[in-house]
């Protein structure tokens, strides 16, 4: 099932992250003391969402050989006094009926990541023991995975 490690060093607030053998990089925005480096881990929240929504629908539409060019997820997290919600949208291009749309629908509402967020899940939170070094070098290989320059699909090559 999957994995994520994150380390952070001293620098406000620029984390590495290392999941299913790629690096990716979170901050916050400089408006809360970070540097912007990265996305939020509200943003990653609903990249997560996103990616999964988009990658469902994908598949599905693969399966039934519809003939979708391209599918755009849009997401937007609210907070409003003690209520937090996700707003979705979907963007599909293709020549589909009104069923086929409607299926689509149906569709994104029981992807895994939709369905794991809907129904909540139990977080067990364990401290490790006192004296547990995890810093060694993660100043260094934060800052080269900030120094390298790549698209975002081609992830920087930092090992661990």
């Amino acid at each position: 099932m999957a994995r994520a490690h994150a380390t952070i060093g001293t620098k406000h607030y620029a984390t590495r992250i290392d999941a299913g053998g790629h690096v990716l990089i979170a901050d916050e925005p400089k408006s809360s003391g970070g540097g912007n480096v990265g996305p939020d881990p509200y943003d990653l929240l609903l990249s997560a969402l996103a990616a999964c929504t988009a990658i469902t629908l994908r598949m599905y539409a693969n399966r039934k050989e519809w003939p979708v060019r391209g599918i755009a997820v849009d997401l937007h997290f609210i907070r409003a006094d003690m209520e937090e919600r996700i707003e979705r949208r979907i963007t599909l291009d293709g020549d589909l009926t009104d069923e086929q749309r409607a299926r689509f629908a149906d569709i994104a509402e029981r992807t895994p990541v939709t369905l794991t967020l809907k129904t909540g899940l139990q977080i067990a939170t364990e401290l490790t023991p006192a004296g547990t070094a995890i810093l060694q070098g993660v100043e260094q290989r934060l800052d080269e995975a900030l120094d390298e320059s790549f698209p975002a699909s081609d992830p920087p090559a930092v090992t661990p």
